[in-house]
């Protein structure tokens, strides 16, 4: 059997093309209630989404290393990186990406970019000190998987309407609240509830519902992105003690450095502050447990050993 085989999941991707699905319709809705109860212009509305769309879609990559700190590094300034990367581009058959290194004792890292050609890999010093170099080639993976993937701009455009569609609202409401337009405040002139109420309450329902939709696409693609360093190395277990390293390790890490890179959790592999178990609904990865779980019965079927 051949190594991409392994680990296929069919069922994993259709709960995500569902969940995507979910999500797409829901900004449906959320745009005709709005066209239909503020009457927002179809023109105007297209250019901002548009607009912004093309802006983000195009500098992804280098927003996230910004807002990281991260610097890039070239094959002088880390050869080792550099030699892992480029062994595992061959044998995941994706081209290279920019090579970064973020200066933290936080074990960690990242992916960003808008596609497999325009993207950028970054580990934390933190992680390099802290893990052996076939552990490092388990996270590298996991992350030229979301690379593959193009989960980076997923994730993005998701996260890009929801964020769309809360700013659109709180115009709404405003101009509904204190500008005294629509009709005075109150729908078509009539004893029916006030716009801006409706607005707030749509609003709402729709920012709730796609906060627990996008939570859970993340974490299907945690899971397909920790299935994809398996099939790339063709040794789970690597990736299974990273993870147990990276999470045990961040205990000992200073709250003050926590803090510093807590905005980076979605794109980090292990969340900086990790959430209780019980609020699983509401995280963006999925727990541990669960990924080590995950990757355990990928390494069976390999044949692998599991401790």
């Amino acid at each position: 059997m051949k190594r991409r085989s392994y680990g296929r999941n069919a069922g994993l991707t259709l709960r995500m093309l569902f969940t995507t699905g979910l999500l797409g319709l829901l900004y449906v809705i959320f745009a005709v209630v709005l066209f239909q109860v503020l009457n927002f212009g179809l023109v105007p509305m297209l250019v901002i989404v548009i607009g912004l769309a093309f802006f983000q879609y195009y500098t992804s990559d280098k927003l996230a290393l910004a807002a990281a700190g991260a610097k890039v590094v070239g094959p002088d300034d880390a050869p080792a990186l550099h030699e892992m990367v480029d062994r595992l581009c061959a044998m995941a058959d994706l081209p290279k990406p920019k090579v970064a290194i973020m200066d933290t004792p936080v074990p960690n890292a990242f992916a960003t970019g808008r596609s497999p050609k325009h993207a950028a890999v970054c580990v934390t010093t933190g992680l390099w000190d802290r893990l052996e170099p076939k552990e490092v080639e388990g996270v590298l993976a996991h992350e030229l998987s979301h690379i593959a993937n193009r989960d980076v701009l997923v994730m993005t455009v998701a996260s890009f309407f929801a964020t769309l569609a809360a700013l659109l609202t709180r115009f709404g409401l405003y101009a509904g609240m204190f500008g005294g337009g629509y009709g005075g405040g109150n729908r078509d002139n009539n004893n029916g509830p006030p716009v801006w109420l409706i607005v707030l309450a749509v609003s709402i329902v729709v920012y709730f519902v796609s906060f627990i939709l996008i939570r859970t696409l993340s974490r299907y693609r945690e899971f397909a992105a920790d299935r994809g360093s398996a099939l790339i190395t063709g040794a789970p277990e690597y990736l299974m003690s990273a993870l147990q390293k990276i999470s045990s390790q961040m205990t000992l890490i200073p709250n003050r450095d926590l803090r510093q890179v807590e905005g980076m959790n979605a794109f980090f592999i292990i969340p900086a502050r990790a959430r209780s178990a019980a609020a699983e609904l509401f995280m963006d990865h999925p727990p541990l447990e669960k990924r080590l779980a995950a990757l355990a019965e990928i390494a069976r079927q390999m044949g692998r050993p599991v401790a």
